[in-house]
């Protein structure tokens, strides 16, 4: 990869607009119109209203949903689990379509489709139930898996765990009289050297959400990203998630030195 990245970081969080359906399989991003400042929230209240995904979360709930997302959801869905470097392993779904991406995104180590249904409301019912039975999480925090990835040094565990959640998981699907039809996920090359163990890293001592920076991404898995500054042989872990409705300014910024000598003591 070894592609050079240089930003500076503004200041303040922006909406990052909302989604809406294209057609019966695919959903695309609108950005806000008013370009609205949120403070904490990833949206403004106008994006947040109209925004036509939000309600596939809760459909296993019950209520009434739109003509749109109902299309939607009528495609085959997957349930998958992905389980991350500490081992920790969440349950999720993904449309036919996103089958592959949605798995690139989560940041995982490794990852298993445990079956599909022509129905993803039905794939979100199995999703609680999987929950529910086997206390399986449907989140991990982003925090979470940088700390993991950049402590990193045996993937024993993470394979061990993700086995043994797979074999319960199917345990409880087969009990539900839900066929199991195992399809083993892999991962995209360009996260490669981030899920290989061993190497000195640390994690990027710096704030992304402010001040300039500038590195050499190695390395990708997710949002989490391998970096290298200058000649050093320390490689430094971080979110680019991080920068989540922020607004920057690319160009040839540099990290400041001072934080990454004194990291290294």
């Amino acid at each position: 990869m070894k592609q050079r990245l240089g930003f500076a970081t503004g200041a303040g969080r922006w909406c990052t607009g909302r989604y809406q359906f294209a057609d019966t399989v695919r959903v695309e991003a609108v950005a806000c119109p008013d370009r609205a400042e949120t403070g904490q929230s990833a949206q403004c209240g106008r994006c947040f209203r109209q925004d036509e995904f939000r309600a596939a979360h809760r459909i296993h709930q019950g209520g009434p949903i739109s003509d749109a997302l109902r299309r939607y959801m009528d495609q085959p869905h997957g349930l998958y689990l992905a389980t991350f470097a500490n081992g920790a392993t969440k349950v999720g779904t993904a449309a036919e379509p996103r089958k592959q991406s949605r798995l690139d995104e989560q940041g995982a180590i490794v990852a298993t489709y445990l079956t599909t249904s022509p129905n993803g409301e039905v794939v979100r019912r199995l999703e609680e139930a999987i929950t529910a039975r086997l206390a399986i999480s449907q989140s991990v925090r982003a925090a979470t898996k940088l700390k993991t990835l950049a402590a990193l040094s045996d993937l024993s565990a993470a394979t061990t765990s993700h086995e043994q959640a797979v074999t319960r998981a199917a345990g409880e699907l087969a009990a539900m009289d839900v066929a199991v039809t195992f399809e083993q996920w892999t991962p995209p090359t360009e996260g490669d050297l981030l899920r290989a163990p061993g190497g000195t890293r640390m994690l990027y001592p710096h704030d992304l959400r402010e001040g300039a920076h500038g590195f050499t991404v190695l390395s990708c898995v997710g949002t989490q990203v391998l970096v290298r500054l200058g000649e050093s042989d320390v490689d430094y872990v971080l979110d680019l998630g991080s920068l989540k409705g922020r607004r920057v300014t690319l160009g040839s910024f540099a990290s400041a030195a001072e934080a990454f000598q004194d990291s290294l003591f």
